[in-house]
């Protein structure tokens, strides 16, 4: 028996996650031992002292974490000035992702989000058997008109990056409460905040801080970006009650372990770690985008923690530049996967690997 024509409808057809080249790939076709890896939006000056020191006397490993993570819970509601009881924790935002996919999306239902966004978003949709419409970018920004113009009654999910991972556009405030104001109530609008940290544009303003306590919208949060936690896969979501409690229900047990869960408590308290990464970051990407001008290379607006660098005008193309940092030692993460032709995104790394990175580019562009 072919027990593989059993598998679910639509699984066959979806192409896996792919992400970026690993530093030990590098490594080893390149013969090199010291790889800077500026490709996956990650804090490059590493997590908060007070989250190293968790992990370094953590010795409860033989003890289940607690599934309902309450203190983490907790704390993210003093923090936030939120009600606890409108929280969901998962394995990193994309577990909850899936988890309220699997709430509102099935083969009847249908999602929208953009096409050059976060390959999750379409991952999600397809696992669930969803219909879904991917609309093109304007200017690399969320076209909100054509999102609006694929509205129909099996609208489910609509999924807004703001800013837009890898585009790095964003949505000013009164875009995002005019788009909800639009919606009708069977559609839940899913604001993903990942990179809301290092948001400072005056016209710029968090979903969170636009739709507490509103229905209809639910909130992404990750501890990945700017608290570095990365590996460690953490991130939270918040709602109305009554969506959070039917997540809950799907929700797999104990999905969080202890380790994470201390080491964003700690993480939340350190408000000087994350005062000194955005200032850093603001300091780095301007720096980088006009360093990288006089190249013909052009970036987006600074924005999150990454720079999309477009080679259109270059003399040399995003994949030939792409392979030569290679060479050097140098991952950034080419666009293929986001259907995005001649750029790279730039991650911002730590004070010696931005150097680095703006040198091995005048290097490359002088022919030292």
């Amino acid at each position: 028996m072919d027990f593989l024509k059993y598998i679910n409808p639509g699984i066959e057809s979806i192409n896996p996650y792919e992400a970026g080249k690993s530093i030990e790939e590098v490594m080893e076709k390149y013969n090199l031992e010291d790889i800077v890896k500026l490709a996956s939006n990650e804090n490059n000056s590493g997590p908060s002292p007070r989250a190293l020191k968790v992990i370094k006397y953590f010795k409860d490993l033989h003890i289940y974490p607690d599934g309902d993570a309450i203190k983490l819970k907790t704390k993210i509601s003093e923090v936030e000035n939120i009600d606890s009881e409108q929280i969901i924790i998962g394995n990193g935002s994309n577990e909850i992702l899936e988890i309220i996919s699997k709430t509102f999306l099935s083969s009847n239902t249908e999602s929208i989000f953009s096409k050059h966004a976060f390959i999750v978003y379409k991952l999600v949709s397809k696992v669930c058997g969803s219909k879904f419409h991917e609309i093109d970018t304007c200017d690399w920004g969320h076209d909100l008109d054509k999102f609006l113009e694929k509205i129909n009654d099996k609208t489910r999910l609509i999924f807004i990056a703001n800013p837009n991972n890898p585009t790095g556009t964003y949505l000013e405030k009164k875009e995002l409460i005019n788009l909800r104001k639009k919606l009708n109530n069977k559609i839940l609008l899913v604001v993903d905040d990942a990179y809301d940290e290092y948001m400072k544009d005056k016209n710029y303003s968090s979903g969170l801080n636009i739709f507490k306590n509103k229905k209809n919208v639910f909130i992404l949060r990750t501890f990945s970006k700017i608290y570095g936690l990365a590996s460690l896969r953490v991130g939270w979501g918040y709602g109305d009650r009554k969506i959070i409690n039917a997540l809950n229900m799907i929700k797999p047990p104990f999905n969080v372990n202890k380790i994470a869960q201390l080491c964003a408590i700690e993480s939340l308290k350190d408000s000087k770690f994350i005062t000194k990464s955005v200032k850093h970051n603001l300091f780095w990407s301007k720096k980088i985008k006009n360093s990288l001008e006089q190249f013909n290379i052009f970036c987006n607006k600074v924005s999150a923690n990454f720079l999309l660098l477009n080679f259109d005008k270059c003399k040399l193309s995003a994949n030939n530049v792409e392979k030569k940092l290679l060479k050097k030692g140098l991952i950034l993460r080419d666009t293929k996967i986001y259907r995005i032709k001649n750029c790279l995104r730039l991650t911002i790394g730590n004070n010696l690997e931005n150097k680095l990175f703006l040198k091995s580019i005048n290097r490359i562009f002088n022919n030292v």
